[in-house]
C-alpha cells in the first residue's frame, strides 16, 4: 500500500505550465518540487513571499564584471554633459 495521496489545488494555467517546464529543465517531476516545498513549510513553519525579482544569472554575471571593471578603472567613460561632448567621445 502506498503512502502517497493526491492534493488538488487551483493554480494559474501559465504558472503551472512554467513550473512544469522549469522542473523538466531540472530533470525533476513537478510533484518532487511541490513535495520539497511542503516539507520545507512543515520544517520551518513559515511561508516566505518575496516581491523582489531575482536577476537572471547572465545579468548577475554582467553586473559582477562591470563592478570589477569599475574598480580597475577599465571600460569607464568620462563624465559628459553636452550632446557635442557625447558625439565627440563616441566618434
Amino acid at each position: 500500500m502506498s503512502n502517497k495521496t493526491v492534493i488538488n489545488i487551483k493554480a494559474d494555467k501559465e504558472v503551472k505550465k512554467k513550473a512544469q517546464e522549469t522542473a523538466l529543465e531540472l530533470g525533476l517531476p513537478l510533484s518532487i518540487i511541490i513535495n520539497a516545498y511542503l516539507k520545507d513549510f512543515i520544517r520551518r513553519r513559515k511561508v516566505t513571499f518575496s516581491l523582489e525579482p531575482e536577476l537572471a544569472p547572465a545579468t548577475t554575471k554582467l553586473l559582477r564584471q562591470a563592478s570589477e571593471d569599475f574598480k580597475k578603472g577599465k571600460n569607464i567613460s568620462p563624465a559628459l554633459s553636452t550632446g557635442k561632448e557625447i558625439d565627440d567621445y563616441l566618434d
